[in-house]
């Protein structure tokens, strides 16, 4: 396997966080490469020269419909086969908010059953927009990704980030499964009773991101390609920060897995 791995920026008409994403990748030792999923589409078999496929944030053709659901459909139809196999391969997957929203309401995070997807992500229960910054703990020792991260501040941007599971079994069942990845939590690191705004949008069991039953399927709902430098913090200024920021970690994971 290669010592630097080839990422592929899955973007589409909408998506806006695709120069940020492939950034943080090459800053963490990767090699990104930004593919429109019409490309992907006509060559469903390039995403072989792959080792990571990244699908970042922004608006995926508009979020008509709802956020995300056009371009998992798109996964789930024509290209369910390739990443099916991608994904038999012992490579990794990433979704970061909108990209989140499509791994989750495609199935490849979480398998659907008679019923239907276990799980999705539905509007803020503030029924708005959130723009702001949010404490977590990552919460799963299975997946790459939050290999050795304990606590993260990074920024969230999104209406549709509710997680809300189909009933109590399901939410144990993932979270006795290790699959609830990264959780709000309070300032203080405390995760017992955590309200708005520090969970901002009323998730169930404060739920931020989840990793599917391997452990390489994982997606977020924020952003860790916004804070891989020391300046992107709010208090940049006014603090003595570490020379990286929260976020990084996530991305040299993903290369790390493959050295």
């Amino acid at each position: 396997m290669s010592v630097e791995p080839n990422i592929l920026i899955l973007r589409a008409p909408g998506t806006n966080c695709d120069h940020e994403t492939a950034f943080a990748f090459e800053r963490a030792g990767g090699k990104p490469v930004s593919v429109h999923i019409n490309q992907l589409l006509e060559t469903p078999n390039m995403v072989n020269e792959f080792q990571v496929l990244c699908i970042p944030g922004g608006f995926s053709y508009g979020d008509d419909i709802a956020a995300g659901r056009i371009l998992s459909s798109q996964l789930k139809g024509d290209l369910a086969k390739v990443i099916g196999e991608f994904h038999a391969s012992e490579k990794l997957v990433i979704g970061i908010c909108n990209g989140f929203q499509v791994l989750i309401k495609s199935g490849l995070l979480l398998e659907p059953d008679g019923q239907g997807l276990p799980a999705t992500l539905s509007w803020n229960d503030s029924g708005r927009f959130v723009d702001q910054w949010v404490h977590l703990k990552a919460d799963s020792p299975k997946c790459p990704f939050l290999n050795g991260v304990g606590d993260l501040y990074l920024p969230i941007a999104h209406a549709e980030g509710k997680f809300v599971a189909r009933n109590e079994a399901v939410l144990s069942a993932l979270q006795a499964g290790q699959q609830l990845a990264v959780k709000y939590c309070n300032p203080d690191g405390h995760k017992g009773q955590v309200a708005f705004p520090h969970n901002p949008n009323g998730s169930q069991q404060h739920v931020a991101g989840l990793c599917d039953s391997t452990g390489r399927i994982f997606g977020l709902m924020p952003h860790p390609e916004r804070h891989i430098d020391p300046t992107h913090h709010p208090q940049w200024t006014r603090n003595d920060l570490p020379e990286k920021g929260d976020g990084l970690v996530i991305f040299e994971n993903a290369i790390n897995y493959f050295a």
